[in-house]
């Protein structure tokens, strides 16, 4: 059996690490081909996770990027066409919801090849973000759904998505936070010792809207006078920052971190602020509190079970909702909302 698998963002980079190493270990019969849109290019943000986390180099890389939704979108499905064409694959297999997974499905549904959908079910039931878009688009032409939770299932249901091609196999995020923890290495330019608000910042509608973004760094700057704030910065973000005249104040900036380092973060930090979906996890994997700087999550069950704060870009719910959570007792150990940690093998044998 052929699979080609359809990459371009961090996210997804991390999950194809899991799902990658499970088919070789699981699935001696599947070949899988890795095809890399380039939608992130810089080598900070791609060419260092397929080294670090051990993910097989990509047969192809289309070096798409840097464009517009529309731009990008359009460029990556002639590439992917291409090679679909030329590779002939049992199955396409795609992560979560950005520009490259919408490109990926259209590709293979004018073929006829059959989709699977890791992270299926999702919704933020905000259509004004393209995230939320190409999840639906893309877990509507799916044969294969895989989902991380209960409400992710649920939600597939209300949508008239059910039956044995939906699989509730948890969160193949879970299962690199537990592989890669103890790989976890401080980032060369932090040099931090106490605890600090870790934050990352990059969605279109917190960056895209200048009274958002200078929301939520006055935020962030009121905090570091009295805590360190530590932000890894996309370079979109900065460019933006810089363009709005935005002061940042005494935030300490540092360029966008690998996996690993990132890890290291987390695992230090009193608590995470971010408008970032995987992040949201990634802190309640380690047991830590998250302010998002959202009006609404995908991941509500965080929300709910009180790890997860919604704050949206007001300076002043931004900093109570930070003094709140680091007022709140220590970490607590996360229960398994995600799964297991063994959603990768459930995906490899479900082929």
């Amino acid at each position: 059996m052929k699979i080609s698998t359809v990459i371009g963002a961090r996210p997804q980079f991390i999950k194809a690490a899991v799902v990658s190493r499970s088919l070789r270990a699981y699935r001696s019969d599947i070949e899988e081909t890795i095809v890399h849109t380039g939608q992130h290019y810089d080598a900070n943000m791609s060419d260092i996770f397929f080294e670090e986390l051990d993910i097989p180099k990509p047969s192809c890389h289309l070096g798409i990027g840097g464009g517009t939704h529309g731009e990008n979108t359009g460029r990556m499905i002639e590439a992917i066409e291409r090679h679909l064409l030329e590779a002939r694959p049992d199955w396409m297999l795609v992560f979560g919801d950005t520009d490259s997974t919408l490109a990926g499905v259209i590709a293979a549904s004018k073929l006829n090849i059959p989709i699977s959908h890791v992270e299926a079910g999702l919704r933020s039931y905000n259509r004004r973000m393209p995230e939320e878009v190409n999840r639906i688009l893309t877990d509507h032409v799916s044969q294969l759904l895989f989902t991380p939770t209960d409400v992710a299932t649920e939600n597939l249901r209300k949508e008239g998505i059910s039956g044995p091609n939906v699989i509730q196999a948890g969160d193949v995020m879970y299962d690199a936070a537990l592989f890669y923890r103890a790989r976890a290495r401080r980032p060369q330019l932090v040099t931090l010792e106490g605890e600090f608000v870790l934050s990352t910042i990059h969605r279109a509608e917190n960056t895209d809207d200048p009274s958002r973004l200078a929301g939520i760094f006055g935020a962030l700057s009121e905090v570091a006078k009295r805590r360190p704030v530590v932000i890894p910065l996309h370079p979109r973000t900065r460019a933006l920052l810089l363009r709005s005249r935005i002061d940042t104040g005494d935030i300490l900036i540092v360029d966008p971190v690998s996996y690993l380092e990132m890890a290291w973060l987390l695992g230090r930090c009193a608590l995470v602020v971010t408008d970032s979906g995987g992040l949201q996890k990634e802190a309640y994997f380690v047991g830590k509190r998250c302010v998002t700087t959202r009006d609404e999550t995908e991941w509500v069950e965080l929300v709910e079970a009180g790890w997860n704060t919604l704050a949206g870009s007001s300076q002043k719910r931004i900093v109570c909702a930070i003094s709140s959570a680091l007022d709140a007792s220590g970490t607590v150990r996360p229960g398994d909302l995600y799964g297991t940690g063994d959603a990768g093998r459930e995906i490899a044998k479900s082929f």
